[in-house]
């Protein structure tokens, strides 16, 4: 599968939580709601009806008039087969000094590092070191679910529960945890899972956790490394990396790297600090910039990490279709069934909106 065009956000939630295009207007969402992320791959589907000839102008006067309310603060990408047609920073990296964003300002990307987390499972695939039907125990024996394959993390349709209620329950949050002891409180606790395996589909952060484990059991590397010497350094993405928390504290700690994230009370925006799940890598936790990510979208176009026999396979829509499901899931991508070829994926984490659509 080819993304001929993509779109991509990132931003520091200033006022709101996410925007997309409606027709000719701005529509703003005031709360995390998935159906309303959902609605925005759909519109995005009919930007050459919205924007017509002119879209760079018209993305410009959209993203300054957000920003001049106060709405939008990021930086934003849009490009066609392969060629950028708009990309523009907006607003601060930082609220108190005032220093203004640049294009090359890395965001904590959130949910949206799930698609490099599947891109290294892919990558090993390839080296031959895993099939995407193995059982996740082949590689981490301990694991309490003897049943749960890759694919069934990959495709969210493992059905195990939530790592970050468990870690609420059992862990101090203010000591930062990671994956290895998110693993050790699966074997002590042993928590239901919400169906059989393969028996639906539950979008969970446990499964990209457990998959970045499965990458670190095989490589004998740490994940952040892994990703950054297959996935970072090949394609020249010298913004971006994965954070981690290894031998640190993150009580009353900004995160050092990156642009901060932000929370508003108001009109008055205040940093959000370091937070002990930060330790957790696969899930979340890559920080990149638009043309950082923009390079990647085009490693999909070329095959440049892996073949493009497996990019297909990552591509294939994971669960059945009903009727009343239009969005799917492949590797690290949601996808939509009644849209031509249409892969896209929202994160949202502590003060930070992401967005990346490609058709």
């Amino acid at each position: 599968m080819k993304l001929k065009n993509i779109l991509i956000i990132t931003g520091i939630i200033v006022l709101v939580y996410f925007i997309f295009v409606a027709g000719k207007d701005t529509t703003v969402i005031n709360k995390p709601d998935e159906n309303a992320f959902i609605a925005g791959a759909n519109v995005y589907y009919h930007m050459d009806e919205i924007l017509g000839q002119n879209k760079a102008g018209q993305l410009d006067a959209l993203f300054t008039r957000l920003n001049k309310k106060g709405i939008f603060n990021g930086t934003v990408l849009y490009g066609e087969r392969g060629k950028i047609i708009y990309k523009a920073a907006f607003g601060y990296d930082d609220f108190r000094s005032k220093d203004s964003l640049k294009m090359d300002d890395a965001f904590q990307l959130a949910s949206v590092s799930k698609m490099f987390t599947a891109m290294a499972i892919m990558i090993l695939k390839e080296d031959g070191k895993l099939e995407f039907d193995d059982k996740i125990n082949r590689f981490i024996p301990e694991w309490p679910y003897p049943d749960v394959t890759i694919r069934q993390c990959l495709t969210h349709r493992s059905g195990m529960s939530r790592y970050m209620s468990l870690a609420d329950a059992h862990w101090n949050v203010n000591t930062p945890i990671n994956n290895e002891e998110v693993i050790d409180l699966f074997v002590k606790y042993i928590p239901s899972p919400y169906f059989k395996p393969d028996d639906g589909f539950h979008y969970c952060n446990t499964n990209y956790m457990l998959l970045a484990s499965v990458v670190e059991r095989i490589t004998g590397q740490h994940f952040d490394e892994f990703v950054k010497e297959q996935i970072f350094d090949p394609l020249d993405m010298d913004d971006s990396f994965v954070y981690n928390l290894r031998g640190d504290t993150c009580i009353n700690k900004e995160i050092p790297v990156g642009v901060p994230g932000y929370q508003s009370y108001g009109r008055r925006p205040a940093k959000v600090g370091d937070y002990y799940l930060n330790g957790v890598m696969g899930d979340k936790g890559v920080y990149s910039s638009v043309e950082d990510l923009f390079k990647f979208n085009l490693s999909f176009d070329e095959g440049t990490l892996v073949s493009m026999a497996t990019l297909q396979e990552g591509f294939e829509p994971g669960s059945p279709l009903y009727y009343k499901r239009k969005d799917n899931y492949g590797f690290g991508w949601r996808l939509r069934a009644d849209m031509d070829s249409t892969a896209y994926h929202f994160g949202w984490w502590k003060g930070f909106r992401t967005y990346l659509c490609g058709i």
